[in-house]
């Protein structure tokens, strides 16, 4: 295999394990950026072995060894908050010892999850809420501080500041490395539903890069949150943003054509939508609402992504009922990307008109001043409303914006539709 291949292959091995990776050696060293670094260290040393020596049958196990063996290294030449070299060895030993079950461990961790260990960690009431999210995404959802920056439409700059700060707060803290329970487990839920969410959007529909999905993304986030679930059972939330992710889900196989591109909403081809996904999305759905009605912005999601769902084509949508829920979550967020979303069930309820009005008053709004849906909502309804020129402006807008290889396709190519027909030539 050629090195640039193998230097892709270790990349992508990375992607998939580092969240695996961080949370093992989180629950060795007690300390996520300690663990994090010594991650990076296994990666590194793969990208100078690997293209020698092949990729190893199991990437991840090797990763795993390779940076337990610079654990040990680097506590040899330091303590780590006390602990001598000796302490770490009995570390590792009790942590295969652990396999079999036990009792206390029953009772102190009802999950045995390193995954969810390492998140309720990351999500410690200690952090800045901005902090919490940001330092999950970055450890589990493998996210590069780019993507991060544009989920929450943000610098870069002020991403990577986040995570620094967390993770030294978390170090000087010394906090524990475990599952919360009681009153400590209901003040960091909110905080894990948010980075479960934005995990999976981020795997749903890529900010960056030449894929359209990362579905291993999805996959991780849905199931956390189905381990969440299981953990917090009378918590309607919980299972709102499950219903949303499984309804969500279910339409991967069709949002995607032969050669990878994408495939929006309203084209989609809804035999390949996953029924076992809907169906399960729709009980959930079920199970929140009659736990707490449709009060969280989770659930009201997931009540949006149902009528879709239950719409055996898109000419069947209840698109009023999706508006008045979107009112719904517009009252309870105040969020301006809510109001974009609401604008669009207004223009297919009421028409292209009623929804272009919505647009254009949040034209100024800062927070969507370089958010790529603004430019291709308005340059949509401006199409719509036979305003081609300016519709294909918007789009060639939202093309220079998005940095998602597929979209910006989709967008110059949906720009170059709006271009007039030529009137035929006059004859001699």
């Amino acid at each position: 295999m050629p090195a640039t291949d193998t230097h892709r292959t270790i990349e992508a091995v990375f992607r998939i394990e580092s969240a695996r990776l961080i949370a093992g050696l989180a629950r060795i060293v007690r300390d996520v950026g300690v663990a994090e670094e010594l991650a990076q260290d296994a990666f590194t040393v793969a990208l100078r072995k690997w293209p020698d020596s092949g990729v190893p049958d199991n990437p991840g196990a090797w990763l795993m060894a390779t940076a337990k063996r610079r654990a040990i290294d680097l506590l040899r030449q330091r303590t780590l908050h006390g602990r001598k070299h000796e302490d770490l060895t009995r570390a590792l030993r009790a942590e295969r010892a652990e396999a079999a079950p036990r009792a206390e461990a029953a009772v102190d961790d009802d999950i045995g999850d390193d995954l969810l260990r390492l998140m309720f960690t990351a999500c410690h009431p200690l952090l800045s809420t901005e902090g919490r999210v940001a330092l999950t995404l970055r450890l589990l959802g493998g996210l590069t501080t780019p993507e991060i920056a544009r989920a929450f439409l943000v610098s870069e700059a002020t991403v990577a500041q986040r995570i620094v700060r967390a993770k030294k707060t978390l170090a000087d803290a010394r906090v524990p490395f475990e599952v919360p329970r009681g009153p400590d487990l209901a003040a960091r839920l909110s905080a894990v539903l948010e980075v479960v969410y934005l995990v999976f959007n981020e795997g749903y529909t890529a900010t960056a890069g030449d894929d359209w999905m990362r579905p291993a993304l999805c996959d991780d986030a849905l199931r956390l949150g189905r381990i969440l679930a299981g953990l917090v059972p009378q918590e309607p939330e919980v299972h709102g943003l499950v219903a949303l992710m499984e309804i969500q889900a279910s339409r991967s196989g069709a949002r995607t054509g032969p050669s990878g591109e994408p495939v929006l909403l309203l084209d989609q081809d809804r035999s390949r939508w996953d029924r076992l996904l809907v169906r399960r999305g729709l009980a959930a759905l079920d199970r929140a609402e009659r736990l707490g009605g449709l009060r969280g912005p989770y659930a009201l999601q997931a009540a949006i992504a149902a009528c879709h769902a239950r719409a055996g084509t898109a000419a069947e949508t209840d698109w009023p009922r999706i508006a008045s829920l979107y009112d719904a979550l517009v009252q309870l967020t105040q969020s301006p990307v809510v109001e974009l979303n609401r604008a669009v069930a207004v223009a297919m309820a009421e028409g292209a008109a009623a929804g272009l009005e919505l647009v254009e008053a949040l034209a100024s709004e800062p927070s969507l001043a370089g958010y790529h849906l603004l430019p291709t909502v308005r340059g949509d309804l401006l199409a719509r409303l036979g305003r081609l020129p300016e519709a294909r402006a918007e789009f060639e807008r939202a093309a220079g914006l998005t940095r998602n290889a597929r979209e910006r396709d989709l967008l110059l190519a949906r720009a170059a539709a709006c271009e007039p027909a030529s009137p035929p030539s006059e004859g001699p």
